[in-house]
């Protein structure tokens, strides 16, 4: 194909591309637009608290899931700005092995609002992710605030690997069975919580996982969970 032919057919297909476009929007349905735009106003949202080193796929994951499961999704901070997240496996080949894992740096996310603005009543779940932050957001008065919403309300309360901290502290699992990263389990037993080491637990409005790996059969209950509350 000539220079001056593939310019052409380049152009003809942008052309043709633009005017399919415009024909979609031409002839789409105004009161399906105004139906979707009332279904979105009325979304459920569910609250994920992050910090400085939140585990990446713990976080990432329910990051898009819970939105694609028809949930608004809002991540919350100390402060509203981006926050760093970190990988944590122990290395499948090292000449000096790690008991414990590695922790390196990941992508950014961010958080859109602050801890102290949040009404937690606006909520109808909150999905506690891991990683090393909980060690210090668990601190939090805000925080601890929204955390103790959720189990004074018996709301919808998930959580991953650390995130086990945040429901302790919170006071979210006391006489309740959950499971967690097994270094947590005094986390979770301190919080007066029974541990069990299985990939999930639910019991009553907590479901509970140990780590990202057990994300499949985690969020197909979850996920259950949460259609229940629409």
């Amino acid at each position: 194909m000539s220079s001056t032919t593939r310019r052409d057919f380049l152009k003809t297909s942008t052309v043709t591309a633009t005017a399919v476009a415009l024909t979609t929007a031409t002839f789409a349905d105004p009161s399906t637009i105004s139906q979707n735009i009332l279904e979105n106003k009325k979304m459920k949202k569910v609250l994920m608290p992050i910090g400085d080193a939140t585990e990446t796929i713990d976080t990432f994951y329910p990051f898009f899931r819970i939105p694609e499961a028809g949930f608004e999704l809002v991540v919350c901070g100390p402060e509203a700005r981006k926050y760093h997240t970190v990988l944590h496996e122990v290395p499948p080949d090292s000449s000096i092995p790690w008991d414990i894992t590695q922790e390196r740096p990941s992508y950014f996310i961010e958080a859109t609002v602050a801890f102290r603005d949040i009404n937690p009543s606006e909520f109808c779940s909150v999905f506690a992710s891991g990683g090393r932050a909980p060690e210090y957001l668990r601190y939090d008065k805000d925080l601890i605030r929204i955390m103790t919403h959720f189990g004074e309300t018996e709301k919808l309360i998930a959580s991953v690997c650390h995130g086990i901290e945040l429901l302790t502290a919170g006071h979210c699992i006391r006489g309740k069975k959950v499971t967690t990263v097994a270094k947590c389990q005094r986390d979770a037993e301190q919080g007066g919580a029974t541990y069990i080491d299985v990939p999930v637990v639910r019991d009553g409005n907590v479901i509970s996982c140990r780590t990202w790996h057990d994300y499949t059969p985690f969020f197909q209950q979850y996920i259950k969970m949460l259609q229940e509350l629409k």
